[in-house]
């Protein structure tokens, strides 16, 4: 436990922002030496490095990639936040692609803040990778789930429970990158995928799950129980 707690402290970049940031480092850099030279007053300098290192680090934040292990052994009906957010949906909803039933869905919605990797909600084996182009649409509002472009990993855990968890582009967000494979093993603390900026995540439950969560609440993406199956 106690060496899970200091892999837990480590911080990295993940690797879909490698190029982001050395070509947006090297950029700032170029530029910065130009208005050093260019000019015989430093202000220019200044306000574009004030501001530019400004926008850089939170893009540094938004590409952090934190080692994570959930903290209990047992994960048996256990499902955990894919991302870390904010709840913005805790519903029953008529799904009717998949499902073609009721369904319990919490969404988490993602700032230009938060860690936008996303991690798998449940242990099981991935049934299939769907994606769907569409709008692009605030992800916060309800018709995102179903109008955005989205990626769906539908996962049977170990006692037959199929759950769906969708990645969702929003306003800001172009581009969703999505690791699982039909047909792999999947666990809780690997990495489902990627959604570069604002973006939202819907998890797809069956009625009688216990929901753990509730509007508003914070999430720690593969750290925070959001439902227990039925």
């Amino acid at each position: 436990m106690g060496e899970k707690i200091k892999k837990l402290k480590k911080i990295r970049i993940h690797r879909e922002g490698s190029d982001t940031l050395v070509w947006g480092a090297i950029a700032i850099a170029a530029i910065a030496l130009l208005l050093w030279r260019a000019f015989d007053t430093h202000i220019p300098f200044w306000a574009f490095v004030v501001i530019f290192g400004a926008v850089y680090a939170v893009v540094l934040n938004f590409f952090r990639c934190p080692i994570r292990y959930f903290p209990q052994e047992d994960t048996e009906r256990i499902v955990v936040a894919p991302a870390d957010g904010k709840i913005v949906v805790v519903e029953e909803v008529d799904e009717d692609v998949y499902f073609h039933d009721r369904r319990i869905m919490v969404s988490i919605f993602m700032s230009l803040f938060n860690v936008h990797a996303n991690w798998f909600p449940v242990d099981g084996k991935v049934k299939f990778v769907h994606h769907q182009n569409g709008n692009f649409h605030k992800a916060w509002l309800p018709k995102a789930s179903e109008e955005n472009e989205h990626a769906d990993v539908m996962i049977t855990t170990p006692e037959g429970v199929d759950i769906l968890c969708r990645q969702i582009a929003g306003a800001v967000a172009r581009r969703i990158v999505t690791y699982a494979k039909e047909g792999e093993e999947c666990y809780i603390d690997e990495h489902l995928g990627f959604i570069k900026f604002g973006s939202r995540v819907d998890v797809y439950l069956p009625l009688g799950s216990e929901v753990c969560v509730k509007m508003g609440q914070s999430t720690t993406g593969d750290q925070t129980v959001i439902a227990k199956l039925p």
